[in-house]
């Protein structure tokens, strides 16, 4: 369930902007494994299978550029929250794949896909 603090139409942009950020990516060959995977420590927007690599995709928003935009959103503090969260999905499979981070950056309707957003 949504939090109730966040303003349903910030619900709905959010899950619209996700929404397009998976379209976006299956249009480039990715497979969805997981959308929303939450945890104590986090919350990965989708889980992506990229050949036999996992991509963990941080999907950020923002109606513009200004003030660095929807990549520069994703803080250092969020980083090591993707990656804890990201470390817990993993331990909940079989083997460990190759494994990444991504982050869709949607400015004002543009998407940019960054790739391998974080070094672990």
């Amino acid at each position: 369930m949504p939090s109730p603090s966040i303003p349903k139409n910030m619900r709905q942009q959010g899950q619209a902007g996700e929404d397009a950020a998976l379209a976006w990516l299956q249009q480039q060959g990715l497979t969805l494994i997981r959308r929303n995977f939450r945890c104590r420590m986090g919350e990965i927007d989708l889980i992506m299978q990229d050949g036999r690599t996992l991509v963990f995709v941080e999907v950020r928003q923002r109606a513009s550029r200004g003030f660095g935009g929807a990549a520069a959103s994703i803080t250092r503090t969020k980083q090591l929250r993707l990656i804890k969260t990201a470390q817990l999905f993993l331990q909940k499979l079989n083997t460990t794949p190759a494994s990444r981070f991504d982050a869709i950056a949607l400015d004002g309707g543009k998407i940019t896909w960054l790739k391998n957003i974080i070094e672990t």
